[in-house]
């Protein structure tokens, strides 16, 4: 039987994260009883004591455990915490020493959501592959540089570490680890008892983009607006070196340290978030959004659109025009 500790972390913590990951693997263990078979997993809380206040004083929840006491578990799930994020990784770091100690004794460890803040202050993160909520990459990068975040996966599993994507995109993580422990046929009776999507491996549908602004190099910064005034254009990097004075290799090096994007990938997401909008809220259709941001060849703007959004211009339509909804 696989002992699995949900970390009650100290804050304004997501109850959701931690109902649904207890939720999810109890209704396991109640379709094994039923087909007269053992448990497969011991489900407890666990916290810094034996009472955490939640959401601002609204909650209170009792962990069955504390870092205090002496017991060896085998999957830590750490939930979102929501603020600061600062702020959050100081008042849960009295949970790094024993979620360390578990992992060297073989433990894994689980992050939902922006809980990979909290998963990264451990340092177990140093070097691997890590996902949060697309809207909190940029500050992610800036607090942990050493850790290779891909804010476009829904699931990252390397080295006994997972984490997940944002919000409800920690289910999909639970049913991943459901399948892992109990076989497909579990995974897939638990995707229907949840109404889960089972195997979604992207947030690229869902993500938003906006500019990364928040650094100091003005000249970068300039470059990035002229871009975004002038999606319409067949914009080169050389263009922009001349027109901001800089050398092409020191204004891509530049770009690429201060956006986390290369110009050319900054130029395409531009155009595919105007895309994107087009899409969503008028009646043109893929041809007339295509010229619109300055595409002349299709098959390379389904191509760029696709591997963005995940999605081609017509599925994304079809998902999300307010046209159609509307209609």
């Amino acid at each position: 039987m696989k002992h699995i500790t949900i970390i009650v972390a100290e804050g304004d913590v997501s109850l959701s994260n931690i109902e649904a990951s207890y939720k999810m693997f109890t209704k396991v263990n109640e379709a094994m009883q039923r087909a007269g078979k053992p448990d497969l997993f011991k489900v407890q809380t666990l916290g810094l004591s034996r009472e955490s206040v939640l959401k601002n004083g609204l909650f209170t929840i009792k962990p069955e455990l504390t870092v205090g006491d002496d017991f060896k578990t085998d999957l830590i799930i750490i939930p979102a915490v929501h603020g600061d994020m600062k702020d959050v990784v100081e008042n849960n770091k009295g949970f790094f020493p024993w979620i360390s100690k578990q992992y060297a004794a073989g433990a894994e460890v689980v992050s939902l959501c922006i809980g990979a803040f909290i998963l990264a202050g451990t340092g177990l993160l140093k070097g691997k592959s890590c996902t949060t909520h697309w809207l909190a990459a940029e500050e992610f990068r800036r607090m942990y540089p050493d850790v290779n975040l891909v804010p476009h996966k829904i699931i990252t599993d390397e080295g006994g570490l997972y984490s997940s994507g944002g919000a409800y995109s920690s289910l999909n993580l639970i049913l991943y680890l459901v399948e892992k422990y109990a076989g497909r046929h579990m995974a897939l009776l638990s995707s229907k008892i949840f109404e889960i999507e089972i195997d979604r491996n992207s947030q690229a549908p869902f993500v938003i983009f906006h500019g990364q602004k928040e650094h100091t190099d003005h000249p970068i910064k300039k470059a990035q607006e002229f871009i975004e005034q002038n999606f319409q254009e067949k914009i080169t990097v050389d263009q922009l070196a001349l027109m901001f004075s800089i050398g092409r290799r020191n204004l891509e090096r530049r770009f690429k340290k201060a956006t986390a994007n290369t110009v050319i990938e900054y130029i395409q997401r531009v155009k595919m978030e105007v895309a994107k909008m087009s899409l969503e809220s008028t009646r043109e259709n893929v041809n007339e959004v295509m010229f619109k941001v300055g595409y002349t060849d299709t098959k390379a703007f389904r191509t760029v659109f696709k591997r963005i959004t995940g999605l081609s211009p017509v599925q994304y339509r079809n998902k999300y025009s307010q046209q159609l909804v509307a209609s």
